[in-house]
């Protein structure tokens, strides 16, 4: 079957890989494994380490990596939970799911909703992550919210938070292109960073203040933590949701600490709650995402899709990846 890994900073290849095999049974008192056949993938900006070398881990050079959000079917099982031909979402551990099959955790998986398309249906992943971030928040109605970064992840927050009730969605990006999305998802003033003061322009959307809440959704890729300190108002609260890098040097703690303001981290959702909540929602139609589907490649253009995802071309905000099993064209050795 395939793998994948990355032999050398930013090149992805495809090689044979052995099939996953499963214990008669599971040990006593842990859940069964499942092995799970993905169909449709997607792209997280937390793949780009691994892909870009950045990584700590990037030396090891681990097989699998770098792939998380994905659905798909359960071909083998050795659990109560799923039986062969289920189709779920899955989380892999440390994010090593770039594998024709693997073998994970019975837990690990959600049922998919059969009145939602598997292209729409892996969104339920990403989704499922800020759902679980926005539920360390009081009520938003009536706040007034910046959100920096208007990736995938920003633009959920700033559908979600629209919808939530808050009174501005203030939304900051470096790229044109993402922040001519942003009104569509809810925003309600975009500004780029790169041609603007953001802290003048919020006070003055927000008549002299600055934000009750300020969402960090940026990541690894630029250190933008002293913008959310500037950005948030006395008392008020930041949501770091981007993977940070391992350390964060220049942070304006002083500032912060004096501004009595609180911060919140977000990591590793709840599979009995978010992600069965993140699938219902778009399954209800209760929030629209499709607009973040920008691009869908082959997994045998898997090289193209990640240098796409990490350039951001032609608007990309999702890149998805189509499986041989999507096609029918699974390598199962007999």
């Amino acid at each position: 079957m395939l793998a994948g890994h990355f032999p050398a900073p930013h090149r992805v290849e495809l090689i044979d890989a052995p099939e996953p095999v499963l214990d008669k049974a599971p040990p006593a008192g842990q859940p069964g494994q499942i092995v799970f056949e993905p169909q449709i993938a997607c792209l997280c900006g937390s793949d780009l380490p691994y892909f870009n070398g950045e990584s700590p881990e990037f030396p090891a050079r681990t097989l699998g990596h770098s792939l998380h959000e994905m659905v798909g079917t359960v071909t083998a099982t050795n659990g109560t939970r799923w039986k062969v031909g289920d189709q779920v979402l899955t989380v892999p551990v440390n994010q090593c799911g770039l594998f024709e099959r693997y073998a994970i955790s019975e837990d690990r998986a959600i049922a998919l909703d059969p009145r939602i398309d598997k292209h729409y249906a892996v969104i339920a992943q990403p989704l499922g992550t800020v759902i679980y971030g926005l539920k360390k928040l009081p009520n938003v109605l009536d706040k007034d919210v910046v959100i920096v970064g208007q990736g995938p992840i920003g633009q959920m927050f700033t559908r979600l938070l629209s919808n939530m009730g808050a009174r501005e969605v203030i939304v900051l990006d470096k790229l044109d292109s993402r922040l001519a999305l942003s009104p569509k998802m809810g925003a309600t003033a975009t500004l780029n960073v790169d041609r603007c003061d953001p802290v003048a322009e919020v006070q003055k959307i927000l008549r002299g203040e600055l934000a009750d809440i300020v969402i960090e959704a940026v990541g690894h890729a630029d250190q933008v933590m002293n913008t959310c300190i500037s950005l948030v108002k006395h008392s008020g609260r930041i949501l770091y949701f981007g993977v940070p890098p391992e350390k964060i040097d220049g942070v304006k703690w002083r500032q912060f600490f004096y501004k009595n303001a609180a911060i919140h981290t977000t990591v590793n959702p709840d599979f009995s709650r978010d992600f069965p909540l993140a699938m219902r929602w778009l399954a209800e139609d209760r929030i629209d995402l499709r607009p973040l589907i920008t691009h869908t490649f082959a997994l045998r253009d898997i090289q193209t899709a990640f240098e796409t995802f990490r350039d951001r071309k032609e608007g990309a905000q999702k890149v998805l990846l189509e499986f041989p099993a999507f096609q029918g064209k699974s390598r199962v050795k007999k």
